[in-house]
């Protein structure tokens, strides 16, 4: 009985809107981190590395031991501290960050744009014409007060 009670629960937990909506953004997050990181792998670094003579920050690296070979056999794998490849993430975040925040900027602008068109009062409407009646009345008025 108990274990019922937990499905369901969980059940009404994982379709509820919230979480739907959380999981839809994590994989389009996930979809948008690739483009930008090949923008930034492919387009923007190789750019900076050509304005900085041809250099490529993912191999930039210190060696702590070297690998050991036995012909061309790697016998033990180096190790070392891939700080360029570290560095080559810290740009990536970086431009992913910008990238959120121009994205996130657009649509409040959008919003606030929307919400003032919404607030904008309506232009008064045309009075609605007077019933003949009135029209005739007034032409009496004014045709009496002329005399």
């Amino acid at each position: 009985m108990a274990k019922c009670k937990f499905l369901s629960e969980f059940k009404d937990f994982a379709m509820k809107g919230n979480v739907i909506d959380m999981a839809v953004g994590v994989v389009i997050g996930g979809a948008f981190g690739k483009i930008v990181t090949s923008l930034v792998s492919d387009i923007i670094m190789p750019a900076v590395g050509a304005l900085c003579g041809g250099l490529n920050f993912t191999d930039w690296k210190w060696v702590l031991k070297e690998a050991v070979m036995k012909g061309e056999e790697v016998v033990k794998p180096e190790v070392a501290i891939s700080w360029g490849n570290f560095l080559q993430v810290i740009f990536d975040f970086i431009i992913i960050a910008l990238c959120i925040f121009f994205v996130i900027k657009g649509i409040n602008k959008a919003k606030a744009l929307s919400e003032k068109k919404e607030e904008a009062p309506a232009e008064p409407e045309a009075p609605a014409p007077k019933p003949d009646d009135v029209v005739l009345l007034e032409e009496i008025r004014d045709l009496l007060k002329n005399k």
